[in-house]
């Protein structure tokens, strides 16, 4: 493996293309990119200045010049495209959620280790600097015995019935495109969690227009979430303690500033550091580094990502949530 690995970009969505973007001010090495489309192909290229552009997923993760395989489809396509590039002997970043289920992740982890292969799930917050910075005043015991996480994701996203977002055949609805950040963020806090509660309201096309959870994590500690895709929220979050509690605040899952308080209210750090681009580099660095050590990330590892998609099937047998040609979660 070179010290410089070689990514494709695997579909030419909106996601992509601010991928892309931050990896080319981040000076990183974009080799191709892939679509089903030779035009769609070709026009990102263009924009981009990308060496390569492939008509197809296959030609795209059989590029030599590829090492790592950004896969940015639906969610729906994501296992079909990760074990594609697994078995062309691509390492994989996979946009968030990870899959479409629990089984499907167990599946594209279970092939990446036996190929010696490193799969990432592109949960982008968790490697922002103030996302690193949080855990550190949390080991350092600043805040004391971690009580509660409340954190919600709130959009006003196209209503349009034929959107992706409101097609249950593609996976849509606010669990798995907004209500992951506020779940993985819990368990990125708390861990995983003992117990679930969710209920959620449904968009006249069967997917859910909001959710929201309940779930208890070791020692007691809770925390609660809330996401939408019909209606602009403030998109807080807030870590409380025993000694002191911590304020992320809008948009808590970009980069962002956060405050450190203490029960009377004192200021103990205001933490505001810009970011250069949107941020999503950090996750693609922390790739690269996995990559060339041939190590799985202990940032976002892959075991959690299957135990996050095996909480947000439960969360979804509950509120009865079940896409077109799965079967019942059970």
């Amino acid at each position: 493996m070179k010290n410089s690995p070689g990514w494709g970009i695997l579909a030419t969505g909106w996601i992509a293309e601010l991928f892309t973007q931050d990896l080319l001010d981040s000076g990183l090495n974009i080799a191709a990119v892939g679509s089903r489309s030779a035009e769609k192909a070709a026009a990102f290229a263009q924009r981009f200045t990308i060496p390569n552009a492939w008509g197809s997923y296959q030609e795209l993760v059989n590029d030599p010049s590829v090492d790592i395989i950004y896969v940015a489809t639906p969610h729906t396509e994501h296992i079909s495209a990760a074990l594609l590039a697994l078995h062309a002997g691509k390492h994989v970043l996979i946009e968030k959620p990870f899959t479409l289920n629990a089984p499907q992740a167990r599946q594209i982890v279970e092939l990446a280790r036996e190929k010696n292969l490193i799969v990432l799930e592109a949960m982008w917050t968790r490697f922002l600097p103030h996302m690193r910075r949080i855990h550190e005043i949390i080991d350092a015991g600043t805040l004391g015995t971690l009580r509660s996480v409340s954190a919600q994701h709130r959009q006003l996203l196209p209503a349009d019935p034929e959107h992706r977002l409101n097609s249950p055949a593609l996976g849509g609805g606010a669990l798995l495109d907004l209500g992951i950040y506020p779940v993985s963020f819990a368990f990125d806090i708390l861990g995983a969690p003992e117990s679930v509660a969710a209920t959620a309201r449904f968009t006249a096309t069967g997917v859910d227009a909001e959710i929201a959870t309940l779930m208890q994590h070791a020692g007691g500690a809770i925390s609660t979430t809330v996401s939408a895709l019909d209606s602009a929220g403030a998109n807080t979050a807030v870590i409380y303690g025993s000694k002191a509690r911590i304020t992320i605040d809008d948009v808590w899952y970009a980069p962002t500033s956060f405050r450190v308080e203490d029960h009377q209210g004192n200021v103990l750090e205001d933490y505001n550091q810009p970011v250069a681009s949107r941020g999503m580099q950090f996750q693609a660095f922390d790739m690269e580094k996995r990559v060339n050590a041939l190590t799985e990330s202990m940032i976002m590892p892959p075991d959690e990502s299957v135990l996050i998609m095996e909480t947000l099937d439960a969360i979804r047998q509950q509120i009865g949530l079940v896409y077109p040609g799965e079967k019942p979660i059970t």
